[in-house]
């Protein structure tokens, strides 16, 4: 039986649908569900257990601890060290995006140097902490980069006085705990940070030490359970059922994919939209539960290899190929596809590289995937000095030479791709020119919604040039699928097989077994 007929009956019967779980179903992945908490001392964590007790387990002095409680509270305090101690890493490269950062530690590597990705907030390449390990072998190397000519890495030094202690609260008592595994009644905990929204998580909790001298509180947790608590997220649960479906088995192969994200800190994947919006099963529904087990253990592959299974919101009328967006190697199945179910525009005879050619497109507003919806086409405009705060703020936590810039003069857009995107937009400043490459633009400023737009001038009274209208379409990098765009197609009545080979041609939907690559290297 083909997959696309397997699919339309799993489709049909799944009210009634039981599915044995397989053993790549019940493989358990770690998420990181709060990040660097302790980053700031006044971080909380309140756990609860939504039905029965917490069993909390944990080490105090060399003494293995074992409570039954119903809440529990994790505060911080400051622990004083014997005497001061220097915590510093050598960033070779800060970037927007995982991918890009993958795409630069592989470069820094072809130069032979020894590198980690990390995420204390952007995504970072560090030096090989194991490696380049004293204050006198991060200076060398820093050195040696200078003056081969690389003036973007820098150094990050603190001098600390004292390191974060996690204190567990449970009502009067206090406790110190080393290495906290936490598990409820029916294995569910409620998780409340820093007194906002709760989110019920399966399976088990696991504090534990990060690369940055914080925590992270790390959800192990089933595939399939996993995907309850990000289908619902990150597709409206009232989309139709086909479209649900396709997100369903794009999830599951972008977390079996990017299991590596996180290794610096010993867990596989985030909570948040640098992955996968993941919030337990508090929210979990019917239909997105159904999806998810009418696709149980399907996956996207090309080649026999799980795919990049990028998506977004919306393209804003054409997919971006992979790389339009990111640095590193292409994709062949995230390639330029005009987002429409018919013929809209020839990119053959047409290409966007053109800029009177892109605003022709952009003026087309009829008979796309996601005609009518709200980022679709847009236009956001921004005075110069806005402009400016925006570029300083980008450049200063990216360690840019011209971060300290006092004035923005101009923009300009100096390439584009056949897909629309930019690939090079010039900041031109009293420091000489900032040039941002790819996602770069849309991370530095905050009109953009995508890298899908062109720029009108704005002047003042006496005609001087005072800020810029972004003139757009689309919402996030636009590789890959559509959300919005796949609900049109679901409406029509395109199975989820057929929308996937539309948004990812050249892919196939298979079985997640032993003989998939789940990652390859690129």
């Amino acid at each position: 039986m083909g997959i696309s007929r397997t699919l339309g009956l799993m489709l049909a019967v799944a009210s009634a649908l039981v599915i044995a779980p397989s053993a790549v179903a019940e493989r358990l992945l770690k998420v990181g569900i709060v990040q660097r908490f302790g980053e700031a001392d006044t971080d909380v964590l309140e756990l609860v257990a939504p039905n029965g007790s917490l069993s909390l387990t944990f080490e105090q002095g060399g003494e293995a601890v074992s409570l039954q409680v119903n809440t529990a509270v994790l505060e911080l305090a400051a622990q004083p060290l014997p005497e001061p101690q220097l915590f510093e890493r050598l960033v070779l490269g800060d970037y927007a995006t995982f991918e890009t950062a993958e795409a630069g530690a592989r470069e820094w590597e072809a130069r032979g140097i020894d590198v980690e990705v990390a995420q204390p907030g952007r995504w970072q390449v560090w030096a090989q902490r194991d490696v380049y390990s004293t204050p006198l072998v991060r200076r060398q190397l820093l050195k040696n980069l200078r003056d081969r000519g690389y003036d973007l890495p820098f150094m990050i030094s603190e001098v600390q006085q004292s390191v974060p202690q996690v204190v567990l609260a449970v009502g009067a008592d206090r406790y110190l705990p080393e290495q906290l595994t936490v598990t409820g009644a029916g294995d569910r905990v409620r998780v409340r940070a820093n007194a906002e929204d709760a989110y019920t998580y399966v399976g088990s909790l696991h504090l534990q030490p990060d690369a940055y001298g914080s925590f992270a509180l790390v959800n192990r947790v089933s595939l399939e359970d996993y995907l309850r608590g990000v289908v619902p997220y990150e597709i409206a649960p009232g989309a139709p059922a086909a479209a649900i479906a396709a997100q369903a088995i794009v999830a599951r192969t972008y977390a079996m994919r990017n299991l590596r994200r996180f290794a610096a800190d010993d867990y596989e994947l985030c909570a948040t939209v640098h992955c996968q919006v993941y919030r337990g099963v508090r929210v979990a529904r019917g239909q997105t539960d159904r999806a998810i087990a009418s696709t149980s253990n399907l996956v996207l592959t090309y080649d026999s290899e799980l795919v990049d299974a990028l998506y977004s919101s919306t393209t804003g009328g054409i997919t971006a190929p992979f790389s339009d967006i990111w640095d590193g190697d292409p994709r062949p199945y995230l390639r330029a596809v005009i987002d429409a179910p018919g013929q809209v525009w020839d990119l053959q005879q047409l290409p966007l590289s053109d800029e009177q050619t892109f605003r022709k497109f952009l003026s087309l507003q009829q008979g796309f995937n996601e005609s009518g919806t709200s980022a679709f086409r847009w236009r956001r405009q921004s005075s110069l000095d806005e402009l400016a705060g925006d570029l300083r703020r980008y450049l200063d936590r990216s360690g840019h030479p011209k971060a300290n810039f006092a004035r923005l003069k101009t923009l300009e857009i100096v390439e584009r791709s056949p897909s629309g995107r930019i690939l090079q937009l010039d900041a031109l400043t009293d420091l000489g020119i900032a040039a941002l490459r790819k996602n770069e633009v849309r991370s530095a400023f905050g009109p953009p919604r995508s890298t899908l737009f062109y720029l009108e001038p704005l002047t003042d009274s006496s005609g001087a040039l005072s800020g810029y209208t972004f003139v757009g379409g689309g919402f996030g990098h636009g590789a890959g699928l559509s959300q919005y765009g796949s609900y049109n197609l679901a409406r029509l009545g395109w199975s989820p097989e057929r929308i996937l080979a539309f948004y990812y041609p050249g892919t196939k939907i298979r079985p997640l077994d032993e003989s998939v690559v789940l990652y390859g290297g690129d």
